[in-house]
């Protein structure tokens, strides 16, 4: 009995919400760092450089470009509904996916640093069952998150080529919660008040880093021309470690010794490429291929009550289109004109199993000022789908809000 409301319980989870998708492995992938404005084409983009187009955690070659320090701060608000088996299911979430800053340094090239929410998981719910009589709250919360320091710097005698490279530091940590009320199923009526307040709760947390390395590392290669602008990067492979400890409670002050466990997720190789075509000065259009071929399959928390063990993979895909018209750079032309419009759309093979997104968004840089500030605005929707033994599917809609701060640190002014 108590095996099957397991069961009933796991799938209701992953039926939740984007970021419980794979939430005993890694949990939902935040793409391209979360940045509002690269939300808001459809995440394509890497490719397009301009004064002040800020880091690109998948082309780190592109600030080699910017003429201007750019301060760039995102929050993510997503609302979910799944249906399945003819049950329903919704959730919100409200999450600060990114932070961004990077400084041009003239013939020096470029810097830049961003924290970035990689992958997360979420969940936080209590289940009833009015038959057995059983209870159950199940919660997950985790973040894996990156320090991404950057430096991208133009090739001399060739200015339209720039080489950038990209250190990625892995800090966060995973916590599971599962606490189930008493089966009295095989108790006699005579001796069930004995269970009526036990309760055993499986807990587990740990911490993530990289196996036998500080961080893994993304190179790549920009080119700007007049018209066409592309990039080509590669990011290596690595092998991430989570320290688990499992700790099986019976009560607050009935507690086992700790089981230690240290699972090893082995995370392939990242190719992306991006095209940018500028037309009429501030019209681009723009397409972005991702690439990660999974061979290994990921080994979840599980740890207790039959849970499986794995998360099956597939390859990692993504193709992204969009389309931006640029706003003007002049204060003095009406303010639509200053406005930033973008529109674009997605299509993702995620690294689970038969898990498919197909997304649509639309965005509009605002201007607040002389300098160049914007708010960045960004709304997106899409469906995911599963072609697995449990089908199901999952309606998103997401906000996304950014402030872009911009400047003109250690530069003269001019007369």
């Amino acid at each position: 009995m108590m095996n099957k409301f397991l069961i009933f319980i796991l799938c209701a989870a992953c039926l939740a919400s984007a970021s419980l998708l794979g939430m005993d492995a890694l949990g939902e992938e935040q793409m391209l760092g979360g940045m509002v404005n690269t939300a808001g084409r459809g995440f394509a983009g890497g490719a397009k450089t301009s004064d002040a187009e800020g880091l690109s955690v998948v082309n780190p070659a592109r600030i080699a470009f910017d003429s201007k320090v750019v301060f760039n701060l995102n929050f993510f608000i997503d609302m979910t509904t799944a249906e399945g088996d003819g049950s329903t299911y919704s959730t919100k979430n409200i999450g600060l996916p990114s932070f961004n800053f990077s400084f041009p340094m003239g013939t020096f090239g470029a810097i830049g640093l961003s924290l970035w929410q990689r992958y997360s998981s979420s969940m936080d719910e209590s289940v009833k069952d009015s038959v057995s009589k059983m209870d159950a709250e199940v919660k997950y919360q985790g973040s894996l998150y990156e320090i991404v320091p950057t430096y991208a710097v133009r090739i001399p005698f060739f200015r339209m080529l720039s080489l950038g490279a990209s250190a990625h530091f892995v800090i966060g940590n995973v916590e599971r919660s599962l606490i189930f009320g008493p089966d009295n199923s095989a108790v006699s009526k005579d001796d069930s008040w004995a269970t009526n307040s036990s309760k055993v709760t499986d807990y587990v947390s740990g911490s993530w880093e990289i196996k036998n390395h500080p961080a893994y590392y993304s190179l790549a290669l920009q080119f700007r021309g007049r018209q066409v602008s592309y990039f080509f990067s590669y990011t290596t492979p690595y092998v991430l470690q989570n320290d688990l400890a499992f700790d099986l409670r019976f009560s607050e002050l009935d507690t086992l010794v700790p089981t230690r466990y240290t699972r090893e997720i082995k995370v392939p190789a990242l190719f992306a490429t991006g095209v940018n075509y500028r037309l009429y000065k501030r019209y681009n259009v723009m397409m972005d291929l991702q690439w990660r071929s999974w061979e290994d399959d990921i080994e979840n928390i599980a740890g207790s009550w039959n849970m499986p063990e794995v998360t099956k993979t597939q390859n990692d895909f993504m193709i992204a289109v969009g389309f931006q018209r640029d706003g003007s750079p002049l204060f003095y032309d009406p303010y639509l004109d200053r406005t930033a419009f973008r529109v674009g759309g997605w299509m993702k093979s995620w690294y689970v199993k038969d898990v498919y997104e197909y997304g649509g968004s639309i965005g509009a840089g605002l201007p607040m000022g002389r300098k160049g500030t914007t708010i960045d605005l960004a709304l997106q929707g899409g469906i995911r789908t599963t072609g697995g033994d449990e089908n199901w599917e999952e309606m998103f809609f997401g906000i996304r809000i950014g402030l872009m701060g911009v400047g003109t640190w250690g530069q003269s002014r001019g007369k």
